[in-house]
This record gives structure tokens, C-alpha cells and sequence, in this order.
């Protein structure tokens, strides 16, 4: 495991950030970018993540997940697990991303179920039934919704919009600009792109979000980008937040 530092790249217009964005005195933020159904990557992140607490103690750490935990990979149901037990133990704030919302829709109607699919759900339901036998589609959605465990729907259920903690939020998709925090739409939160990722002002917080894939992280004096597309590159990324400063766990 390694530490690197990160630092933004020059404002190029808009509105100016402040000369200076952190955390809480006694506070560090590790956040994690989408999984999308690799435990691997999660359970070892994890590990480093453990590791750099017992080797930096002190102050009170809280581990924020930016969502889209299902969907595309191999093992949905085993991500979801994880985090469950993880909650248990730590402090934990789990968000929810567009894959998580698409993913209650489906476990409510047939319609929902059908438009999952198209987004990589066939390989959650997988990681639920535990075999890969091409089904009806109804048959196939009756059977992953009587395998999905109360406590699985228990927490998409509970998952949050966002997360302010000092001058960060923590958010899936993005916020839209020009709109006060407590009007935003939770659907912008889980969706939005252009929009946001094209508007150079800040926003009230550095909002750090995924979503949006990129082959490294994106450190933009406005928001920082840790999507890196895990279920394609087998790269997951962890941002740690401490004071001002801003590092990558790299494994």
C-alpha cells in the first residue's frame, strides 16, 4: 500500500474556490468510488484502508462509499454484504448511486426489472440465485426477488444523498448548479453529468462524487472525480481527506 498526494489542477474560470478547502480539526474522511460488484477490489481496499488507520491513529475516521455498489461485476450480493457488516463496526456512510435506485424500481415492478437489465442488473440477479441459467423474464425476476434478503432491501432503502462533513460533500453523481443544497433533486444527485462536471464554479463545498469514469482521479479546484471504473480497469480508488490535505490510497 502507498499513499499519494493529490493536489488540483488550476482553476480555468468560474466562480474562485477558497485558497484553501479541509476537513474538521480531529476528523479524516476515506472515500470510496463505485464498486459495481467487486468484492475483491472492496475487501482489499478495505485492508488498506485498515492498515493506514492503525498506522495513523488519532483522529475519528468515517468511510463514505459514493455508491453504484451493484451492477456489471461478478458479486452484487457479496458487496452489499460487506458494507452491511462494515456499518456494524465503524463509522460508515453508504450513498446511493443510479444503480442502487434502479435496482429498488426492479424489485417493484416488471417494467422496473426489465429496464435494470439494460443497465448490467442481469449479472446482480447472478450473484443472488448463484448459478447463470437463461430464464423467462419473469421467472428469472420472481426468483431474484425472493432471494434478495431483508437486510439487502433494509439498506438500499436507508442509503443517503449526500454527506457534508467541513468544506467537502460527498455525493454519487453531482449537484445542479445554481441550486441551493436543500433544493436539490435527490434524482440530479444520482444522475446528473454535463451539467455539473462542465460548470467550473464552486458550489458551496468541494463536492467530491463518481459516476463518471475516468482513468485517474480528477482533482478540479470545485470537485474532485473518483470514479475510475472499477468494473473495467479492476481499479477501485480510495480519496483520504485529513485537514487540508488530499491523498490516494494506491494497492
Amino acid at each position: 500500500m502507498a499513499m499519494l498526494k493529490l493536489r488540483p489542477v488550476p482553476a480555468t474560470g468560474g466562480s474562485i474556490a477558497p485558497a484553501t478547502v479541509r476537513l474538521p480539526a480531529h476528523k479524516r474522511v476515506y472515500a470510496i468510488g463505485d464498486i459495481h460488484g467487486h468484492i475483491d477490489l472492496l475487501l482489499h481496499l478495505q485492508k488498506a484502508i485498515d492498515a493506514d488507520m492503525a498506522a495513523h491513529p488519532g483522529p475519528d475516521c468515517i468511510e463514505v462509499y459514493l455508491g453504484d455498489y451493484v451492477d456489471r461485476g461478478p458479486n452484487s450480493a457479496a458487496v452489499l454484504d460487506a458494507l452491511i457488516a462494515r456499518q456494524a463496526s465503524r463509522e460508515v456512510v453508504c450513498l446511493s448511486g443510479n444503480h442502487e435506485a434502479v435496482m429498488i424500481e426492479a424489485l417493484l415492478s416488471r417494467e422496473g426489472f426489465a429496464r435494470w437489465m439494460k443497465m448490467g442488473g442481469l449479472e446482480t440477479v447472478f450473484s443472488y440465485l448463484g448459478h447463470r441459467r437463461t430464464l423467462d423474464e419473469g421467472t428469472l425476476w420472481s426468483q431474484w426477488r425472493a432471494a434478495v434478503a431483508p437486510a439487502h432491501l433494509a439498506f438500499l432503502n436507508r442509503l443517503s444523498s449526500h454527506f457534508v462533513c467541513g468544506d467537502y460533500l460527498f455525493v454519487h453523481a453531482g449537484l445542479r448548479p445554481g441550486v441551493p443544497l436543500e433544493e436539490q433533486s435527490p434524482a440530479d444527485m444520482m444522475w446528473i453529468r454535463r451539467e455539473f462536471l462542465d460548470c467550473p464554479d464552486w458550489l458551496g463545498h468541494c463536492v467530491v462524487h463518481g459516476h463518471t469514469p475516468t482513468r485517474e482521479p480528477e482533482v478540479l479546484p470545485n470537485r474532485i472525480n473518483i470514479d475510475t471504473g472499477a468494473y473495467a480497469s479492476g481499479h477501485l480508488t480510495c480519496l483520504v481527506l485529513e485537514g487540508a490535505d488530499c491523498f490516494q490510497i494506491t494497492t
